[in-house]
């Protein structure tokens, strides 16, 4: 398999250098990114922190334009965290009408490209403008056969599993079925993700050394990869380095391997 980037990078680039050291056949299926930094980088310029969330969006544009490109399954982008609501309700306000900014303008991108749009969390208790935009943009994208989009919205790993045991709850009830029956495939099928493939690369941007409460059961084995740039700085890239660095790691999923490779790959 060819990875597709012409007309985008340049021969001779750090880009092409980069894309040179991805194995094809070794690629991650699902790719979750925790977004951070956006405050920290408004903050070094002497900005509100709402510059640094619309300065995000194309960090978003090109994790997407160049996950699909590369052939990833999935993307997880982690944008609003049930935790995100004690934040000042005029930086909550910007952060929706951002996303209602990034659907209208990319939707037709995003469907061109085959894309599939797809969103977890509790989306029913967002505004009703922001509901409406989501149900466009999966309506548009439902028979879309590439790559999932899935943005995660009022989520939290914690919140989903409660909710996968209510709905397991009322399945076991509904067919006469007792406790003993469920197993973890049948938790898998009652969670937001249910269909998506477990995150194999967990990215977070910022340096911060902590899941955040984000996927809590699919990222069980998943490889972590953690990088100091800031969301707003993330590039093509710094994915580029992020998959590298996975494909040099032995995923070993509780057994035992011989020569463990490891690596970090810089790509400031």
């Amino acid at each position: 398999m060819m990875l597709d980037f012409a007309g985008l990078i340049e021969p001779g680039s750090r880009d092409e250098e980069l894309l040179k050291q991805i194995d094809p056949a070794r690629l991650p299926r699902h790719i979750a990114v925790i977004m951070d930094g956006n405050g920290r980088w408004a903050k070094r310029r002497h900005l509100p922190r709402v510059a640094g969330h619309r300065a995000g969006v194309e960090a978003v544009r090109s994790t997407v334009e160049t996950s699909a490109r590369l052939g990833i399954e999935a993307l997880t982008l982690y944008a609003f965290s049930v935790e995100n609501w004690k934040r000042p309700p005029f930086e909550i306000e910007a952060l929706m009408t951002f996303l209602k900014e990034y659907l209208r303008k990319e939707l037709d991108h995003i469907h061109r490209n085959n894309i599939r749009f797809r969103t977890i969390g509790r989306i029913n208790e967002l505004d009703e403008s922001v509901q409406f935009e989501l149900r466009s943009a999966m309506h548009r994208t439902a028979h879309n056969t590439g790559m999932i989009l899935n943005v995660a919205l009022n989520y939290g790993g914690r919140v989903e599993i409660v909710d996968a045991c209510r709905r397991m709850l009322d399945a076991c009830l509904a067919e006469g079925r007792g406790a003993e029956t469920i197993n973890e495939a049948e938790i898998a099928r009652h969670l937001d993700t249910s269909g998506l493939p477990d995150p194999d690369l967990l990215i977070r941007t910022s340096g911060e050394m902590r899941v955040s409460n984000f996927l809590l059961w699919q990222i069980a084995y998943a490889e972590i990869y953690v990088t100091d740039t800031l969301w707003p700085d993330f590039r093509r890239p710094h994915l580029f380095a992020s998959i590298i660095d996975y494909q040099k790691r032995e995923r070993r999923y509780g057994g035992l391997i011989e020569n463990p490779a490891r690596a970090v790959v810089n790509a400031s």
